[in-house]
Parts: structure tokens; C-alpha cells; sequence
């Protein structure tokens, strides 16, 4: 498995992974998948990272901004998907290993994410990763009528922001 920067040329299987994640119910509060300009708007323009192999994209990784106001400038929100197909296979830490160093990289000290608690193998993944649990936003949005819960989970850098 090898980690690359992600492309608009990547999109369709970008956008067919994301689908994935959405269908599982526990993954995002998104319904559909959007087109590449909603996305690409809604996320920094680095750290935007793919697992492939054999020229297949197994996994993606990318930022989001959590606030427009400048002080919070040095925290973004992770999304994480895997693929049906390469799920169990340790894709999620590979994309997660190359993430928090690149996040650094550009500045980032602090790298948060909502969980459903259903979630159990993307909390699992975090936590195994660094982040630590910080609270739980109570019945936050509905997804198809339901009240869900999302889980917060942050990640301090020991290398920025430390001053």
C-alpha cells in the first residue's frame, strides 16, 4: 500500500468510497454524495491523502476548517474513509500515519473529529492514533429523522502550538 496526494482526477473513487461511508449509516450525517466543487470547497487544499495499491484507491483522508475566524487557524476537522472493499486491512492507520506529520507540516496543532458512537472501529482507529475523547454532543442532527449523537475526539500535536 502506498500514500499519494489526492487529485481532482481522483474524484470518481473518491466520491464512490465517500458513498460507501454514507450507506453505512454511521459514518457522516450526509445523505448524498456531492459533487467535487461542494467538496472541494469544504476542505483545506492539503493533506488531502490516498491509500492505493496496484493503482486501486482503497482509502482517502482529508481537512476540513472547523471555525473561518484566524486564531483557529491551526485546527481542522479529519475525515476518514476506507473503501468495502479494504476494510480490516489497516488502510485507516496508514492514512492516519501520513496525516498527523503533513498536518504538522502546514501548521496544524490541533486535529478534532466527530464520531457516531456506533462507530466503534473509527473510535478504536483514533484512539489508537493519539486522540483523546472530549465529550459527547447530545441528539447534535438528525439523519433520516433520527436524533444521533456524535462523539468528539481530539488530537494535540507535540510539535506545534506547544509554545
Amino acid at each position: 500500500m502506498q500514500v499519494r496526494e489526492m487529485t481532482a482526477t481522483d474524484w470518481p473513487s473518491v466520491a464512490r468510497i465517500y458513498r460507501e461511508g454514507i450507506d453505512t449509516g454511521v459514518a457522516t450525517f450526509e445523505l448524498a454524495t456531492p459533487v467535487y466543487e461542494d467538496w472541494d470547497r469544504g476542505h483545506l487544499p492539503f493533506c488531502r491523502l490516498l491509500v492505493t495499491e496496484n493503482n486501486h484507491i482503497l482509502g482517502w483522508a482529508a481537512l476540513s476548517a472547523v471555525s473561518g475566524r484566524c486564531v483557529y487557524g491551526g485546527v481542522a476537522e479529519v475525515s476518514i474513509y476506507v473503501g468495502a472493499d479494504a476494510r480490516g486491512r489497516g488502510v485507516g492507520k496508514k492514512l492516519m500515519e501520513v496525516l498527523i506529520p503533513a498536518s504538522e507540516a502546514v501548521g496544524i496543532w490541533t486535529l478534532q473529529s466527530g464520531i457516531f458512537p456506533q462507530n466503534l472501529v473509527s473510535i478504536q482507529l483514533h484512539k489508537s492514533c493519539g486522540f483523546r475523547y472530549i465529550g459527547k454532543r447530545e441528539r447534535i442532527a438528525k439523519r433520516n429523522g433520527l436524533w444521533y449523537d456524535n462523539l468528539l475526539f481530539e488530537r494535540r500535536s507535540t510539535v506545534v502550538g506547544t509554545d
